[in-house]
């Protein structure tokens, strides 16, 4: 659900080498695990808990779209 396609390739190059991106892709991992765990009975929460999780995750994706553009376009010029 992650991964945009279009950040493929530079994500490949950045796993490993940039901290912030390790970061933030972890993070999101983690939420993402952590929600699927709720959702589907393995770990119980309320709906407020799964709602404030939900929306971290999507804080972290969006944060991490930013970054990738950033070094996208810095990378395009």
């Amino acid at each position: 659900e992650l991964m945009w396609h279009e950040y493929r390739d530079l994500m490949t190059k950045l796993k490993g080498k940039d901290r912030h991106f390790d970061h933030l892709f972890e993070k999101h991992n983690e939420l993402d695990d952590k929600v699927k765990d709720a959702e589907e009975g393995r770990i119980h929460i309320d709906d407020m808990e799964l709602k404030a999780l939900k929306k971290e995750k999507l804080r972290v994706k969006e944060e991490l779209g930013q970054y990738l553009s950033q070094l996208n376009n810095s990378a395009n010029k």
